[in-house]
């Protein structure tokens, strides 16, 4: 089997051996334990989207028996996926979904308008125009958090009068998305409050008062006591999806996986474990798979063995400038083979140092996060010599 080469900060080069991944298989009927999305991206450059390798990527998501989160911040939301792009993005992907008997979630925001400010009013508008696209499409909408109502906001007042006017005109029910600093900083005192405490109680007053609209929240804080604390609040009806791409493995695992690190959680609560949406199962789909396949088996210590190497591979990907991690995610999708280039939309495949990438790749290795092992060596060898280092 081929060797890997790695290169350290100082520019020094090691050889180390590539790991066996032959282990994880296909489920042969849906995930039961768990519900998880991965968070699919977009390879391609502006206006020229592979749509063979993007709609193929979706394909092999579903074969592993989990659904597709699509059009959201992964897919290059607010970073140079264009409107008209996210609406085609949004429209190929449910149309997939149903040929697959898969579930697609989309994200539903207001970024197709150009203007940096405009009024609540506007933003509501905004929303729904997104809102009833991907409804048109038979797709669930995930209402992500938008920067628009982040800079027109004075109150927490103003967040409850716009989710509400949304929500009432959802004809099914949607997820809500609360995305941290750490992934977008212009979303800083997103529901009325800079700290989490605070904001937290808007939101769950939002949940309160249309919970019969709402099938979840995603929360992507990268703080998992926060998580547990509104998990532990949530109606009976509503959902936790964990978007912690830092603390996935005891999130997910909870109670029944009383040896993953994890906050301190209620033993009296009815909510014991989080559903995930996560971009780093982008990165790690048959390794997911199988790590849900352990818990609907009722084998907690496989879960642990399969899933708890990633969390590292998950912190280098998704490490500060945490908004980058775009770059990871297309960067292990190019090394499983699932683009024929490691491009993306407005260049960003460049955000990240070769060290960085070296980085992802020997964690990848560790954790078998590589689905074709000799391809990943032979494509990362070929980008350090292509970058004049001898691979």
């Amino acid at each position: 089997m081929t060797d890997l080469t790695l290169l350290s900060g100082d520019g020094a080069l090691r050889r180390v051996p590539l790991v066996d991944t032959s282990g994880y298989t296909r489920p042969e009927g849906p995930l039961r334990s768990r519900v998880a999305y991965a968070r699919r991206h977009i390879p391609g450059q502006p206006a020229d989207i592979d749509w063979d390798a993007t709609l193929a990527f979706r394909r092999n998501v579903y074969s592993w028996g989990l659904g597709v989160a699509d059009a959201m911040d992964t897919a290059q939301r607010n970073m140079g996926l264009d409107a008209a792009a996210t609406r085609e993005l949004i429209s190929r992907s449910a149309e997939v979904a149903r040929e697959e008997g898969g579930s697609v979630v989309v994200g539903v925001n207001t970024d197709h308008v150009e203007e940096e400010r405009i009024t609540l009013d506007e933003v509501i508008s905004a929303y729904l125009e997104q809102l009833h696209f991907t409804e048109e499409q038979g797709a669930g909408p995930v209402l992500m958090a938008s920067r628009h109502l982040a800079r027109v906001a004075e109150s927490a007042d103003d967040y409850r009068r716009v989710y509400d006017a949304v929500l009432s005109r959802a004809t099914a029910p949607v997820v809500l998305h609360w995305l941290g600093t750490a992934f977008d900083p212009q979303l800083a005192g997103y529901f009325g409050a800079p700290d989490w405490q605070s904001a937290s109680a808007v939101l769950l007053e939002i949940i309160e008062a249309n919970a019969d609209k709402i099938a979840g929240v995603k929360m992507s804080l990268l703080d998992a006591s926060s998580e547990v604390s509104v998990r532990e609040r949530l109606p009976e009806s509503v959902r936790m999806f964990t978007g912690d791409d830092f603390n996935y493995v005891g999130l997910i695992g909870g109670a029944d996986v009383p040896d993953a690190p994890q906050p301190r959680r209620d033993p009296a609560s009815a909510r014991q474990h989080s559903d995930a949406l996560l971009g780093a199962f982008a990165a790690l789909t048959p390794v997911a798979s199988a790590a849900i396949q352990a818990l609907d088996a009722g084998d907690p210590a496989r879960y642990l063995e399969v899933l708890a190497p990633t969390e590292q591979l998950s912190r280098q990907v998704f490490a500060a400038p945490t908004f980058y991690y775009k770059t990871g995610v297309a960067f292990l999708a190019w090394l499983n083979g699932h683009q024929p280039a490691f491009q993306m939309v407005g260049g960003l495949h460049s955000a990240r140092s070769l060290p960085h990438l070296s980085r992802i790749v020997e964690l990848a290795n560790d954790a078998k996060a590589f689905e074709r092992p000799e391809l990943a060596a032979e494509r990362w060898n070929g980008m350090l010599r292509l970058n004049g280092l001898d691979a």
